[in-house]
């Protein structure tokens, strides 16, 4: 409201002048030859009097920003108009002086109308001097917050048309907004709201955009060029050729005019004067294809689709969008630099940006969901049709059209999914939701059998398919290699990653359960044939490959997955915020974290355990065996690890996840342009995806505390354990009797090894104390001779294993 007050008389006098002068202009307008009689100004009076007097002024388009988690860093910035309101405190002097000067040198002294001004503007304009106005800062400032607050172009058209209503209506409100707000206030509000040309709008922007500095650090010159802009920013404008000369006379004359209202003295004003004119032309970056860092387009591009699904911010995607781009948001994203820098360079030390293959990482932050990298070796940025950069598509077919791919240049969401982009087969990571299933059903790590060569499944496939079993319509999955599992543990097994020891483990569960355990880790499922398959109970039961990482995922939903996991079972919506305040400051609630227990801590736990093995990892209750896909990952990263490794048939797609406690880092290897690429995808090779995983993992964790995965409780890591039969030197048909009256399942080994029993007698079993109820004993048969101590307790070691950094399955 108004800081100060009015004398009564002194409006009265105003409204009655104005009125009188408004019917003079009214009717020199329409009838020049009674302008100056007495019922014309009557009538003027009498309708300047009806004009509405309410004056509500909408909010201008405000420019967002967009800043990494740091609250400093900044990403990008969207706008429809690059405008940013600044406090009056934040003008320099010099700047609010100028405009003064330019514009209104009785500013201060006036009701919001200039009488004198009106005088000089009516009689100057009857001869041929050309028209003249008489607008005050004041009726400037609500020509443009009328046109702002306007919601129909008709009434954009009507605030700005040159008329003599117009002006009338002008008039009558700037001496009512010179009464509802004081001078510095509507100073205030005009320099927020004026156009500078080149994209500027305000003062703030406009100070950046030529000057690349706050406006409170303007000087007198470059305050007077701002100044001199706002009359005819076009015309003026220094940044062309025909507008420099023309906005530094501009200049120079509200610099001489600075003078004439005391602002500045007439030294100050020459040595101004004297500086040459030289501005940045510096436009504002506008959007993600824009974003400070070019790579950081595909974190930025993310953080837009998540805003446009925020009801939060409008009922519409149209309205979202308006929000975002005219709502003046501060928003910290979730980017974590050090993250970010670190994938950007490992994912293009592994491929450059010409390859095909796309090496692609994700970062989530588990217990909150926070996105804090998204990286592949792409430029962001749409390939020029007219100038095309693009390499023709992998995929023949389009090869063959010349249709052109998505590298190096795209804008496609490859790391989160949408727009046609579904994701790609992850291979063995999807084994960790098998082992949740089991997990819930309460068997334990240690449950242990012996894991074929192949195994013939009851779930039902097209007898056509090479998974079959020969001559019929049931799966009948293999080991990597073509080899025997052998006993396995799920912390073998997992460390390995064999296949006929999870597809015979999902079978027991039911497929079902661990297409549900994937859904409340995180995984979203988005074709039409993975909807299909997990939409039922009836049709998931029967999705007998699903264990071993068919279905199509993101490197973004995998990260957050297994995020779920090293949050001891709570899941996180993703999400790239971390704060957002509008533009009075407030904090908005929709960038809080979004969580929900969706798995018991200790089944949260027990699974990371198993998960610690494939990367090198031992905790004091894990039983991993010496055979793992990626072990020398913990080594590398120097912290507490889990994770697994992922390929599919004939390698045309590779995965890794590896975490601690405070990122889960996914990476897929895959060609999105052509699926069923005929390019191996490579694991521990430099080229391939792990390095790029476990490097930005590393670089994460930089100066971070090393924090250790609490182990589970006992039962859900051993069961319910039973003492062994000591069946030394038996018969082995008898040995085997009598483990399986004890309730094991009883397998014999068919390498011999020496002891002192009779040769093909019972030598031990292994393991040879206590075990699971129900879990596999291995009778080892004697070849005689004496010697050696039969008999393994460890529970790891087991054959069938493969060395090395690539998976399994």
């Amino acid at each position: 409201m108004r800081k100060r007050d009015h004398n009564v008389l002194t409006n009265a006098a105003s409204l009655l002048v104005c009125g009188l002068l408004a019917g003079v202009v009214v009717a020199a307008a329409a009838f020049p030859a009674v302008a100056m009689s007495g019922l014309a100004a009557k009538a003027g009076a009498e309708t300047f009097g009806a004009l509405p007097t309410e004056f509500s002024a909408a909010r201008a388009p405000q420019i967002s920003y967009l800043l990494a988690s740091d609250g400093k860093t900044p990403l990008a910035t969207m706008y429809d108009e690059n405008r940013r309101d600044v406090k009056l405190a934040d003008i320099s002097p010099y700047m609010q002086k100028a405009i003064i000067a330019a514009e209104d040198h009785e500013f201060y002294k006036h009701n919001g109308v200039d009488i004198n001004g009106v005088a000089r503007a009516f009689v100057n304009n009857q001869g041929d001097g050309g028209r003249q106005g008489a607008s005050t800062l004041t009726m400037q400032y609500v020509r443009l917050a009328i046109a702002y607050s306007a919601t129909h172009p008709a009434d954009v058209v009507a605030a700005t048309e040159d008329t003599s209503a117009r002006k009338l209506r002008e008039m009558r409100l700037a001496l009512q907004v010179d009464k509802e707000f004081s001078k510095d206030e509507i100073l205030t509000r005009y320099l927020n709201l004026a156009s500078f040309g080149n994209g500027a709008y305000g003062i703030y922007a406009a100070s950046q955009v030529y000057f690349g500095k706050p406006p409170a650090k303007l000087k007198i010159e470059e305050a007077a060029l701002l100044a001199g802009m706002v009359k005819a920013p076009t015309t003026n404008d220094p940044t062309t050729e025909a507008g420099y000369p023309l906005a530094k006379d501009r200049r120079d004359y509200v610099i001489q005019n600075m003078v004439d209202i005391k602002a500045i003295t007439q030294q100050e004003a020459d040595a101004a004067k004297a500086v040459k004119l030289v501005v940045k032309d510096k436009r504002t970056p506008n959007g993600c294809i824009a974003a400070n860092v070019n790579s950081w387009g595909f974190f930025c591009d993310y953080f837009y689709r998540w805003w446009m699904q925020q009801e939060t911010f409008g009922s519409t995607t149209y309205d979202r969008e308006r929000r975002l781009k005219s709502g003046g948001y501060t928003v910290v994203t979730s980017i974590d630099v050090q993250a970010q820098k670190g994938a950007d360079k490992a994912v293009r030390r592994s491929k450059s940006e010409n390859s095909k293959e796309a090496a692609m990482v994700a970062v989530v932050e588990p217990g909150s969901g926070r996105v804090r990298a998204l990286a592949v070796n792409r430029q962001f940025k749409l390939d020029d049709p007219k100038n095309p950069k693009n390499k023709i598509s992998s995929d023949p077919a389009k090869s063959r059209r010349g249709i052109r791919g998505n590298y190096p240049a795209t804008v496609n969401p490859l790391l989160s999914g949408g727009d046609g982009i579904t994701g790609y087969q992850a291979g063995s990571t999807f084994k960790i939701f098998t082992i949740l299933a089991a997990l819930e059903k309460g068997i334990p790590l240690s449950y242990s059998f012996n894991a074929p060569q192949q195994f013939k499944s009851e779930y039902i496939i097209d007898p056509s398919s090479k998974a079959a079993c020969p001559g019929t319509h049931f799966y009948c999955p293999t080991n990597s290699g073509l080899k025997a599992g052998g006993v396995q543990n799920m912390w073998t097994a997992f460390a390995q990653s064999v296949n006929t020891y999870f597809v015979p483990l999902q079978q027991q569960v039911g497929a079902e359960n661990v297409v549900d355990a994937a859904k409340r880790a995180g995984i979203q499922f988005r074709t039409d044939e993975d909807l299909r398959l997990s939409g039922t109970k009836q049709d998931a039961h029967q999705w007998g490959a699903f264990t071993l990482g068919v279905a199509q995922t993101t490197p973004l939903d995998l990260a957050n997955a297994y995020a779920t996991l090293a949050a001891d079972g709570k899941y996180c919506e993703p999400i790239p915020v971390q704060e957002i305040r509008d533009p009075d400051g407030n904090k908005l609630d929709v960038a809080n974290p979004r969580c929900e227990k969706r798995f018991s801590t200790d089944v949260a736990r027990a699974a990371v355990d198993a998960a610690r093995c494939p990367v090198g990892d031992n905790s004091e209750t894990s039983k991993c065996g010496s055979s793992r896909t990626a072990g020398g990952v913990k080594g590398i990263v120097d912290a507490p690890v889990a994770g697994k490794t992922g390929t599919t048939d004939s390698e045309k797609t590779a995965a890794i996840v590896v975490m601690t406690k405070q990122y889960s880092v996914a990476g897929i290897m895959a060609d999105p342009d052509w699926p069923q690429t005929n390019v191996r995808m490579k694991h521990s090779d430099k080229d391939g995806i792990n390095p790029p995983v476990y490097e930005t993992l590393r670089d994460a964790m930089k100066n971070k505390p090393r924090i250790n995965f609490e182990p589970p409780g006992q039962k859900i890591s051993e069961g319910d354990q039973r003492s062994i039969p000591d069946v030394k030197c038996q018969p082995v048909d008898t040995a085997k009797s009598r483990i399986k009256g004890a309730g094991f399942e009883p397998v014999v080994s068919e390498a011999k090894v020496p002891s002192t029993c009779p040769a093909g007698t019972a030598a031990g079993t292994s393991p040879d104390g206590r075990t699971i109820k129900g879990g596999v004993v291995t009778v080892q048969v004697s070849s005689g001779g004496g010697g050696g101590t039969p008999g393994n307790t460890g529970g790891g070691g087991q054959p069938g294993g493969r060395p090395g950094g690539r998976p399994g399955g």
